[in-house]
């Protein structure tokens, strides 16, 4: 039987330590090719403007640039101390001039209606203070028929699996936080029972061992 949610924080990461550890983790996946941006351009995410929520050290979008051609990105993101790393981050891919990151929540965004081609997260779903209404915001600032990626860890995991994950998570720093943030993630049945009544309810939801994904279009 899977355990209830626990709730993890909806401040993102933020200090000096643990955004330098987070970085490093990241950076780890980046390196080892076990990073979303190959199945962000499976979906057909690959022109025009996109946004990425909760983007942290950026390194899945800051890939997404650099594979794209003519693309623009924006971050979106809650913690200051992750914008700061996403925007040195950017200025060490030569990047600076593509991408812009702005600190907000996903439940209040700062755009206009219909100004991305595009919307994609991974790994932050389960931080969301109010999923319900950035869905929706997210719905919202998408132009029509633009795409949605958006993946997670899933709860329900086999228990094999979370000790590979557990054993793999480099620095060690970070193995409470993977343990906390699979705690907080949702179970494909319950995507599926969230975006019912969502501006979204129209998009797919897949899963495999590891995680869950919304994919689809406006």
């Amino acid at each position: 039987m899977t355990k209830p949610r626990v709730t993890e924080t909806d401040q993102g990461i933020q200090g000096e330590f643990t955004v330098a550890a987070y970085d490093q983790m990241q950076r780890g996946l980046r390196d080892k090719g076990w990073i979303e941006t190959p199945e962000i351009l499976k979906q057909g995410i690959t022109q025009g403007h996109a946004l990425e929520i909760g983007p942290g050290p950026g390194y899945i979008g800051l890939e997404w640039l650099k594979q794209t051609q003519g693309t623009i990105l924006t971050g979106l993101d809650i913690s200051p101390d992750m914008i700061a790393l996403a925007e040195r981050n950017a200025r060490d891919y030569g990047l600076s001039e593509r991408v812009k990151y702005v600190q907000s929540s996903g439940s209040q965004m700062p755009f206009d209606a219909g100004t991305f081609d595009a919307v994609f997260s991974n790994g932050s779903l389960h931080e969301w203070a109010d999923p319900h209404s950035t869905i929706n915001e997210i719905a919202r600032v998408l132009k029509p028929r633009g795409k949605v990626f958006i993946s997670d860890l899933r709860r329900d995991m086999f228990v094999v699996l979370k000790w590979f994950m557990w054993i793999s998570c480099h620095p060690k720093a970070m193995r409470p936080g993977l343990i906390t943030s699979l705690n907080a993630a949702y179970t494909p049945r319950e995507v599926n029972e969230l975006i019912k009544s969502t501006r979204l309810a129209t998009c797919g939801v897949s899963s495999n061992p590891l995680g869950v994904t919304l994919f689809g279009a406006q």
